[in-house]
């Protein structure tokens, strides 16, 4: 079993910043891509950013330039620092890693249950 909790979440004025963690645990043979993705009322769930193992990245139009991810493979934790945050920014954010456990071959794909940032205009 692998387990995702992410952390960081709260309620921030526009213009302010927050940064999101999210810390991997269980039966983690290797851990490939890291990302992070939200969803907003009523909106299909977005991808924000990636991060893979070696570290190359891949950002939303949206992030570019406001967030950035990062992760400690040490720690099985990946970040998202965002900055300059807008209420349409305001949404569940939800941590993905492709996780390939230590009795496996392939990697799966797993989901945390989220972490909620609010904006105030």
């Amino acid at each position: 079993q692998v387990q995702l909790v992410e952390s960081g979440g709260g309620l921030v004025q526009a213009g302010g910043s927050l940064r999101l963690s999210c810390a991997a645990s269980g039966s983690i043979g290797k851990i490939n891509t890291m990302g992070w993705y939200r969803q907003a009322p009523g909106k299909q769930r977005e991808l924000v950013a990636a991060i893979t193992s070696g570290g190359s990245t891949n950002y939303a139009a949206s992030a570019k330039g406001r967030s950035t991810i990062s992760r400690d493979n040490a720690k099985n934790t990946v970040y998202l620092q965002m900055n300059s945050l807008q209420p349409e920014d305001a949404a569940v954010y939800y941590c993905n890693a492709n996780v390939v456990p230590v009795d496996r071959i392939l990697g799966t794909d797993y989901w945390g249950k989220g972490t909620l940032v609010t904006v105030s205009s």
